[in-house]
């Protein structure tokens, strides 16, 4: 990856390859998103090279974070040191779906769900229910449920959003840089400024 536009992208010289580059969030995004998690404890789930882990971590009272490559997971490690903020994360390496992974997590109180929805051939489809991401955003959401009702969770903004209807309340935000339509991004619990739908405009 070129250094200029991993800069440009998440703010620093950071590690990424044409994977984690494409999957990470734009820091103008994550830098919002992560204010909702101020001194919470949190479980992130889909490391990636942490470009989502960093702004987390310098607002959050603690980041427990899990990636099941491993690959991965040593771009974050080494881009989390660079951002001076190795104390304020904790590495969990595997599978998050893993019941016992889940099981031996110290307490959390909040969680932010990034689950890979890349397109990854002809036959990918946008959705929520039945969810073809890595881990399906659908039973992930439900899963996470059983440890706190404070969660955000990413999502393409090609779902219908009539796909959400059967969920607990929560704020659905459309999230856009400049004119184009990005990123929804689902809010629950206390993470929730309002129930309904809003918009976060970020100027380019």
């Amino acid at each position: 990856m070129e250094n200029s536009k991993i800069k440009e992208k998440f703010g620093d010289f950071y590690i990424a390859d044409e994977t984690t580059y494409k999957m990470g969030i734009d820091i103008r995004i994550t830098n919002i998103i992560s204010e909702r998690f101020k001194d919470k404890i949190v479980l992130e789930t889909c490391t990636g090279a942490g470009f989502s882990t960093i702004p987390l971590a310098g607002s959050a009272k603690h980041v427990y974070t899990v990636e099941i490559v491993n690959a991965h997971q040593e771009q974050s490690i080494k881009n989390i040191s660079k951002a001076n903020l190795s104390d304020n994360v904790t590495f969990i390496p595997g599978d998050v779906m893993d019941a016992k992974l889940l099981s031996s997590l110290p307490e959390i109180n909040s969680a932010f769900l990034d689950p890979d929805w890349a397109d990854s051939d002809l036959n990918h489809s946008y959705r929520f229910i039945n969810s073809n991401t890595k881990p399906p955003a659908d039973i992930l959401l439900k899963t996470i449920f059983q440890l706190t009702n404070n969660i955000a969770i990413i999502l393409p903004p090609f779902i219908d959003k009539s796909e959400f209807t059967d969920l607990p309340l929560h704020e659905l935000q459309r999230i856009y840089l400049g004119n184009e339509p990005v990123l929804y991004c689902l809010y629950f619990g206390e993470l929730a400024k309002i129930f309904g739908e809003t918009d976060l405009r970020i100027n380019i």
